[in-house]
């Protein structure tokens, strides 16, 4: 990330935070271990790799994460210089001057080790007269968070009942169902979605490889499996 001129501020952090969490998602280069450099800015250790990425083309890749595309704790190799401090599991207002923030852990779990539970409601930061109160019991706040869960067994682990919450009020597929008959529409062959569920198979695996080696179609040693692919994508 240190290399790239083009991003700054929020933007950087939020890049990062899809490569520590999303290894599968965008071009990464990893310029080192944080095992073995712990006082270097966390942000240094990835760098750019050009390419381009359409975002018709990022959706259907967002899609098809599984749990095992995610890493749900990357922090867990720098606990043996920072310890895990339990104000983290906080969750209250977080004010900075005239900013004030939701800080919500008990909606993300599993990066702290925990099995997620159906989250409280959001708070309403505007309504907040007590944070500097809330921040100085934080105790409260953590067995209040941590109280109704336990450690997770598994990385993705759930309670019962989640998912089904969890696919009633969010959004979980970036690409809708189709709701109507198909229409018409004249489509490049190569932008074109296979239509054989074997063929579409195909597509998938191939297009999933090409993104674990982070492969670029003007290289020429992908060339051949590029072809392949927008070849899958035409049946």
């Amino acid at each position: 990330m240190y290399s790239c001129k083009q991003l700054g501020g929020y933007p950087t952090l939020l890049q990062c935070w899809i490569h520590e969490y999303f290894p599968t998602v965008g071009k990464r280069g990893e310029n080192w271990n944080p095992a073995g450099n712990c006082g270097l800015p966390r942000a240094m250790r990835w760098s750019y790799r050009q390419g381009v990425l359409k975002v018709d083309d990022l959706r259907p890749i967002l899609d098809e994460l599984t749990p095992t595309d995610v890493i749900w704790r990357p922090f867990e190799d720098h606990r043996a210089w920072r310890v895990f401090d339990e104000i983290c599991l906080y969750r209250g207002c977080l004010k900075w001057g005239e900013t004030v923030v939701p800080y919500l852990p008990d909606r993300c779990l599993r990066q702290f080790g925990y099995r997620q539970y159906v989250p409280s409601p959001p708070l309403d930061c505007m309504m907040a007269m007590d944070i500097d109160v809330d921040w100085i019991s934080y105790h409260q706040s953590v067995v209040d968070v941590i109280g109704s869960s336990s450690v997770a067994t598994t990385p993705s682990e759930v309670v019962d009942g989640y998912l089904e919450w969890y696919y009633r009020v969010s959004h979980p597929r970036l690409v809708p169902p189709h709701r109507d008959a198909p229409r018409e529409v004249p489509v490049p062959v190569y932008d074109a979605g296979p239509s054989d569920p074997d063929w579409a198979r195909v597509s998938t695996l191939i297009r999933r490889y090409l993104r674990q080696v982070n492969a670029e179609e003007e290289d020429p040693q992908f060339s051949d499996l590029f072809e392949a692919l927008h070849i899958s994508r035409s049946h």
